[in-house]
């Protein structure tokens, strides 16, 4: 195994529930206490004015801490989007205590808190680390936190568990030093099912985990991808690398982009615009560079997979049959619990069990964002229903992995009482979201607001079924982290000589059909653009054919019958 690997902890006894994902070791605690030292005392020296915010910009932010508009950003870790429920009810601690009250879910699985105090820091970091967490990585032109598929384990065609994998990646990655300060940023997604759920082809490097004839482990390896002002679907590198040579190929990728990749423009930086430029002599390099590599030093043995595996074991589940008579009775006597559960609930490899997907975009809610409260609900319905453990989606939303079907009308109430029950998933107010110029010192236009906006238009739910699944994402500036390129409907906001002007594009896809969105045309004035967005849909309604989604209809159709439609008038 690779030296910057580091030792595998066994899973803590005292939380049984809670014993199937990775916990740290005395190691890994050890480490977090000299990192809380370290920073705490940057900190205190930029508040007695010793460092100047440009001599601190660099520290704080290889520790998860943003500058924004009003505040301080603290932007928390969490790997994989894996949560217990000890974390989530620490994190709502958290909030209440220093912050006001609530915490934002992101696109990377990870967790932001926006009024965040600097002086607080300290302390936050202690709480943190008293659960085995932190917030290092989560900025910075490092390897961020490697996302994976929130049904990891539990999706019933899945080749493998992924969060195996994204489990040896963050050890690899953590402090690498050779790439700590790469040219930019760098996001990997690696996913273990045969439909794509974490936006694999627009990541700076994607991984699918595959088995071959014989059951044997590999991967395949896409690279370049990325949104942004240049946004670029990522190039194919490798039908199949072994299990055993993935940190191999994967230094091999880092080493040829931090080598080449351009350190003197910032949006020229990224990988995806070394891989566009450089075409298959990317690929011709990477190949060099993994040849040359001491493969025995990089090798991923056997052993080290089932020691970090063995955190992964499916829980105890009980032997029990799908579809009991209580989930069935509920079903049939209550159309609002079949509502929920017709977008909620998920299949499961499991019999007797399914997958219950927590909506956090309720009618004129902020996408991503969930209480202190809330999160104590989740963590308690979790330790009740779920073996203790909750993810976090890419898509801003949360979900209980196991939970019995005989228990879902109980999940269900206590999701409703919580203000969590929306059954929207997938549909038009299930909307992804940056937080905008309501908090971004980047931002050029405001994103949340467009999002309650729309959300409240389409509140009627059957208007919404009628509808379909339809991916609504939207960015307040073009660095698009609300992913608005790969929307089937994708808003950006733009500062047009000083107002908002959003920008609209049709038939974009995140999934194993990856598409980049085409513009209509010029832009809609902020008060316009929920209008914008019911044309785009009462278009569809008229052309769409049998069972078609609104991307399905939009790629028969093309772009002509949407844009005369949205500049009739003008």
């Amino acid at each position: 195994m690779n030296a910057f690997v580091a030792p595998i902890a066994l899973p803590n006894p005292a939380h049984p529930a809670q014993a199937r994902t990775y916990r740290y070791d005395a190691v890994d605690r050890e480490f977090l206490q000299e990192r809380i030292a370290e920073f705490s005392d940057q900190i205190a020296r930029r508040l007695r004015g010793e460092l100047t915010e440009d001599e601190f910009k660099p520290l704080r932010l290889m520790n998860g801490l943003y500058l924004q508009l009003h505040a301080y950003m603290y932007r928390i870790a969490i790997p994989y989007g894996i949560l217990n429920a000890t974390q989530l009810r620490q994190l709502a601690m958290i909030a209440r205590r220093w912050d006001r009250g609530y915490g934002h879910f992101t696109t990377r699985q990870n967790i932001q808190f926006n009024w965040t105090r600097l002086e607080d820091v300290p302390d936050i970091m202690r709480a943190l680390a008293d659960v085995d967490m932190h917030a290092i990585q989560t900025s910075g032109n490092c390897i961020r936190n490697t996302t994976t598929d929130e049904y990891a384990g539990a999706d019933p065609e899945e080749a493998a568990d992924p969060r195996i994998y994204a489990e040896i990646i963050r050890q690899w990655s953590t402090l690498h030093p050779e790439f700590t300060w790469l040219p930019r940023k760098f996001k990997i997604a690696i996913t273990g099912a045969p439909q794509d759920r974490v936006a694999m082809q627009v990541h700076d490097v994607g991984l699918v985990v595959k088995r071959d004839a014989a059951g044997a482990i590999g991967f395949e390896i896409w690279a370049g991808g990325g949104l942004g002002r240049t946004p670029v679907l990522a190039t194919k590198l490798r039908d199949w690398v072994p299990e055993a040579e993935l940190l191999a190929y994967l230094e091999a990728v880092l080493r040829v982009y931090n080598a080449l990749g351009n350190r003197d423009n910032i949006y020229k930086a990224r990988i995806k615009i070394l891989v566009r430029d450089m075409g298959d002599a990317f690929r011709e390099r990477v190949e060099r560079e993994f040849a040359r590599l001491p493969q025995r030093a990089y090798r991923l043995d056997p052993e080290v997979v089932a020691e970090i595996a063995a955190h992964f074991a499916p829980p105890p589940f009980a032997r029990l049959a799908d579809n009991p008579p209580a989930y069935a009775a509920a079903l049939a006597g209550n159309a609002e619990f079949a509502a929920w559960a017709k977008q909620s609930v998920r299949a499961h490899r499991q019999p007797g069990y399914a997958s219950v997907t927590i909506s956090l975009k309720p009618i004129g809610g902020i996408p991503g964002d969930a209480s202190a409260e809330q999160m104590e609900a989740v963590a308690r319905l979790a330790e009740r229903h779920s073996f203790g453990e909750i993810r976090v989606s890419h898509v801003q939303n949360l979900v209980l992995p196991h939970v019995r079907q005989e228990d879902l009308p109980a999940v269900w109430q206590g999701l409703r009482e919580a203000g969590l029950a929306t059954p929207n998933i997938g549909l038009v107010s299930d909307i992804i979201a940056c937080p905008g110029m309501d908090y971004c010192a980047l931002a050029t236009a405001r994103s949340i607001p467009v999002a309650q906006m729309i959300s409240e238009r389409f509140a009627d739910l059957d208007r919404q079924h009628d509808i379909g699944e339809c991916f609504i994402n939207i960015s307040g500036c073009i660095n698009a982290c609300g992913h608005h390129h790969v929307g089937h409907i994708g808003i950006l906001g733009v500062d047009k000589r000083g107002a908002e002007s959003y920008q609209i594009t049709l038939g974009g896809s995140a999934t194993n059909d990856a598409a980049l969105g085409e513009l209509v045309g010029p832009g809609f004035p902020y008060d316009k653009v929920t209008d914008a967005v019911e044309t785009i849909l009462r278009t569809y309604l008229a052309e769409r054919a049998a069972g078609e989604r609104f991307v399905d209809t939009y790629r028969r159709i093309g772009l002509g019958p949407f844009k005369e439609a949205l500049y009739a008038s003008a």
